[in-house]
């Protein structure tokens, strides 16, 4: 039997460092424009926009039309758990810079997945929702308890608009740099989107890393048990 050749385009594009580096700072989950994914890779625009062409026909992201101006996108959170998982067993990058080293270390302890909470935040939550008995893992599906539903609930979680949704509702992500999974799916998204609500997480600029406020760390202390 031959490989698959959609397996080999799909691993041509990934194959290619500047194409790579634009899907890794898509992983945020938001629109971005040709210019600042070549910012972002440290290309030219005219090379970014070559490189965008490719992965938009490859079906790895998708493309808006806004009047003049065009965004790009992941094409779906499936391709962003394909892009973390894919990390997960790659080697570390070399360091060549200090500002490279403090990106590198803002990320590894919280940042975006598509459009939920990873890194050390997102799995130590995670562990905090199953040892409190909200979450149960099983097969890669974290399975929602009584005593979870409960929680959500009067946490502020619409569960029943949740499942609801046409996507996976609390699928197991395998976390890159933690190597362990981290809540993922509609509710983890939701969860991620009323944190911030709440005000205790806020976005580091031009990087998909998130930090804990001041009322964030006093929150999640509180209601999961987590100090930092």
């Amino acid at each position: 039997m031959g490989i698959n050749p959609n397996m080999a385009e799909v691993a041509a594009l990934l194959g290619e460092t500047s194409r790579a580096t634009i899907l890794a700072s898509m992983m945020d989950g938001r629109f971005h424009t040709a210019s600042e994914l070549a910012y972002m890779a440290a290309i030219k625009p005219q090379t970014a926009s070559f490189h965008l062409a490719k992965l938009v026909e490859g079906k790895l992201i998708k493309v808006e039309k806004q009047g003049r101006h065009r965004y790009f996108q992941l094409a779906d959170e499936e391709i962003a758990q394909f892009l973390e998982s894919f990390l997960a067993i790659s080697p570390p990058p070399e360091i060549r810079s200090l500002k490279q080293s403090s990106q590198i270390k803002l990320l590894q302890e919280a940042r975006t997945c598509y459009d939920h909470l990873a890194g050390k935040l997102g799995v130590h939550l995670t562990e905090s929702m199953m040892r409190a008995g909200y979450l149960k893992l099983e097969e890669k599906q974290f399975v929602l308890t009584d005593e979870g539903t409960l929680f959500f609930t009067s946490f502020g979680i619409d569960l029943p608009a949740l499942k609801k949704k046409r996507r996976s509702f609390s699928h197991a992500c395998l976390d890159w740099s933690e190597r362990r999974y981290h809540l993922a799916g509609a509710l983890g998204s939701e969860l991620f989107n009323h944190l911030f609500q709440l005000g205790w997480l806020t976005r580091v600029p031009s990087i998909r890393a998130i930090q804990v406020t001041e009322k964030g760390k006093i929150g999640l202390k509180e209601v999961f048990q987590i100090e930092l």
